[in-house]
C-alpha cells in the first residue's frame, strides 16, 4: 500500500468503480445476517460489524441481522452457579436456564449490537431496533423433539430439552414495516420466541436465520462465523456448493462438528427460496463487503 495520500484516492475510486455492478445486484433486496461466534465479544470488531451494516443499508441494501449469544450465555450461567448441558450441539433448557438466555441475548447483546448500529450510522440517521422473537408474534415455536441412541441397547429414546424450540410460524410484517419504512432502520432480532400458549422458549440462531430469511424472500443469507467456510477432505475452501453436494458432504462425513447444523440450515433455507447461502468468517475486518461486493467472495456459497 503506497503512502501517497492521492495514489490512495485513486485506488479507493477504483474499488469502488468495480462494486458497481454488485452494488446493483443487490439494490433494494434484502440480506439476512446471522451474527454470531466468539468474535461477538470484541468491542472492536463489533464495532465494524455495525458500520458495515450501516454502509450496506446506504448503497441500497435491506440488512436484518439475527444474533446468536453462547458463549455469553455460558458464561452469565457459570456466575451464577449453573452447570450447562448440551445434546448434540443444543444446550438443555430450563425454567432458570431460559432466564438467563432472555435476559442475556433480548437485553445485553441484542441492544448493545442495535446501539452500535446507532452509533455508526449516527451521521446519516441509520438506527437500529433490537428486537426478540417475542415482538408482534415475529416468531411462534414448537418445542424441539429430538432422539438419541443409546450406546448399550442402541434404541432411540426422545430426549427433553426443555423450553427450546424450532420456529413453526414466522410472520415478517414488522420487519417488512422497519426495512421498507421512510427512515432508514435496521432489526435486530434475537432468538427468542413464544409458543401459540404464550411460553417463551430459546431457538438456535441459525435456524431463525435461515426460517427468516424464506419467510422475507431474501437474495441472500450470510452466516458469519468462526472458520473461513466449507472445507473440504483436503482441508482446502469449497468456494461454492450446490444444495446436493452440501447434504453429500454431511452424509460423506467431510462436514462435522458445527458446520454439519449451517449446512442444514443453508439447504433449508434455499429450498425455501432464498437464492443463496454464504458461510464465512465473521472475524475477517469487511467479511460481509468482500463477499457481496467482489467477484470471488470471501466463504462458501451455497445455492440450488
Amino acid at each position: 500500500m503506497t503512502d501517497d495520500p492521492q495514489a490512495q484516492g485513486w485506488a479507493t475510486a477504483h474499488t469502488l468503480a468495480e462494486a458497481l455492478p454488485y452494488i446493483q445486484r443487490y439494490d433494494r433486496e434484502t440480506v439476512v445476517i446471522k451474527y454470531g461466534g466468539h468474535a461477538m465479544g470484541q468491542e472492536e470488531v463489533a464495532k465494524q460489524f455495525a458500520a458495515d451494516c450501516v454502509l450496506l443499508k446506504m448503497l441500497g441494501l435491506h440488512p436484518v441481522i439475527v444474533h446468536g449469544g453462547g458463549p455469553q450465555i455460558s458464561a452469565m450461567l457459570e456466575r451464577a452457579g449453573v452447570k450447562s448441558t448440551f445434546i448434540d450441539g443444543l444446550r438443555v433448557t430450563d425454567a432458570p436456564t431460559m432466564e438467563v438466555a432472555e435476559m442475556v441475548l433480548s437485553g445485553a447483546i441484542n441492544k448493545e449490537i442495535a446501539n452500535w448500529i446507532t452509533l455508526a450510522g449516527r451521521e446519516a440517521d441509520v438506527r437500529g431496533v433490537g428486537l426478540s422473537g417475542k415482538d408482534a408474534r415475529l416468531i411462534t415455536v414448537e418445542k424441539v423433539k429430538r432422539t438419541k441412541k443409546d450406546p448399550d441397547s442402541m434404541i432411540e429414546a426422545e430426549v427433553d430439552l426443555g423450553f427450546v424450540g424450532d420456529p413453526k410460524r414466522v410472520d415478517p410484517k414488522l420487519i417488512e414495516a422497519l426495512i421498507y419504512a421512510d427512515e432508514d432502520y435496521i432489526p435486530v432480532i434475537a432468538p427468542i420466541g413464544v409458543t401459540e400458549d404464550g411460553q417463551t422458549y430459546n431457538i438456535n440462531a441459525d435456524t431463525v436465520a435461515g426460517a427468516l430469511a424464506g419467510a422475507l424472500n431474501a437474495k441472500r443469507m450470510l452466516l458469519l462465523t468462526d472458520v473461513a467456510g466449507v472445507l473440504d477432505a483436503k482441508g482446502d475452501l469449497v468456494r461454492q456448493m450446490s444444495v446436493a453436494e452440501a447434504r453429500a458432504a454431511i452424509d460423506d462425513g467431510v462436514a462435522t462438528g458445527g458446520m454439519i447444523p449451517k449446512l442444514e440450515t443453508a439447504v433449508a433455507a434455499v429450498q425455501s427460496g432464498v437464492e443463496a447461502v454464504v458461510i464465512l468468517d465473521g472475524r475477517r475486518p469487511h467479511a460481509m463487503l468482500v463477499e457481496l461486493f467482489t467477484e470471488h467472495g470471501a466463504g462458501t456459497l451455497i445455492n440450488e
